[in-house]
């Protein structure tokens, strides 16, 4: 007889007690159900509804267009699918930075609409008063620290962030901000190893590393990219498991070759 064993959540509670006894936490992206459902099944911990899905899923050049109801629309699709992760979404461009109240609602609606676990914002001090506000009403926050991508126009580039010690201090103490106020995570990107792992040892919450070294507490890729779907992203930071590009390129044109031969259907395949 076969025992129907409960899946047993991930929490924040989890993630921080992962952190203490020095266990690694996986993290992905997913932005629908069929993905999320492969991803979570799969045993990972935490699932990101990112604002990548404005690269990956509209074919956008940066993360600034996608907006609130398109991000509402992709997590609540991953939520549905979700048995096991703690499903965090990003708080896409113009939703919260500076308008704390807007922030709020924002987050409200992707609890309420989309049933999500968490939010993620990008950015430190400055957001602070966000962070609160959205923490006040009982909100899961993580923060995100180093190469943030929807200030890329700032930047001027998405190369590495922090390498100079100015800006390499005021990542320390944003960290310790997001931590005092009350995020229970950081995802750190694209920042030097050694930095990382100082912000890793400084704070009590889990570091999510993507492109910032192994002294993480957890790791971070876009799924599109470490399954090899889209073709000629390589940086430094990814490890691709995959190349879907070509099997499903192949299978596709298998199949083109199969119609156009009359091979497909064939008396099998037919009623």
């Amino acid at each position: 007889m076969s025992v129907n064993k409960e899946i047993k959540r991930v929490t924040t509670n989890t993630l921080q007690e992962m952190k203490q006894r020095g266990e690694r936490i996986s993290m992905l992206t997913a932005y629908d159900y069929s993905m999320a459902t492969i991803v979570d099944a799969a045993g990972t911990d935490i699932i990101l509804v990112g604002d990548s899905a404005s690269n990956v899923m509209a074919g956008h050049e940066t993360t600034l267009p996608i907006t609130l109801d398109q991000m509402i629309y992709h997590a609540s699709s991953v939520v549905r699918a979700a048995k096991r992760a703690l499903v965090i979404v990003d708080l896409p461009f113009g939703s919260y930075q500076g308008n704390s109240k807007e922030a709020l609602n924002s987050a409200i609606r992707i609890m309420k609409e989309a049933g999500a676990h968490g939010v993620k914002i990008e950015g430190g001090v400055e957001i602070a008063e966000s962070v609160t506000r959205i923490l006040t009403a009982g909100i899961p926050v993580m923060g995100h620290l180093g190469l943030t991508p929807q200030s890329i126009y700032k930047f001027g580039t998405y190369t590495v962030r922090a390498k100079e010690e100015q800006e390499a201090q005021k990542l320390r103490e944003d960290a310790l901000k997001l931590q005092e106020l009350g995020c229970f995570g950081i995802v750190l990107e694209k920042i030097p190893a050694q930095l990382a792992k100082e912000v890793a040892e400084s704070v009590s919450i889990p570091i999510i590393g993507i492109g910032a070294g192994k002294y993480c507490d957890g790791q971070v890729l876009v799924i599109h990219d470490m399954l090899g779907l889209n073709k000629g992203f390589k940086p430094r930071f990814l490890r691709q498991y995959a190349d879907l590009y070509t099997v499903m390129s192949d299978a596709i044109k298998n199949y083109i070759d199969d119609v156009k031969s009359r091979d497909f259907p064939n008396e099998k395949e037919q009623y």
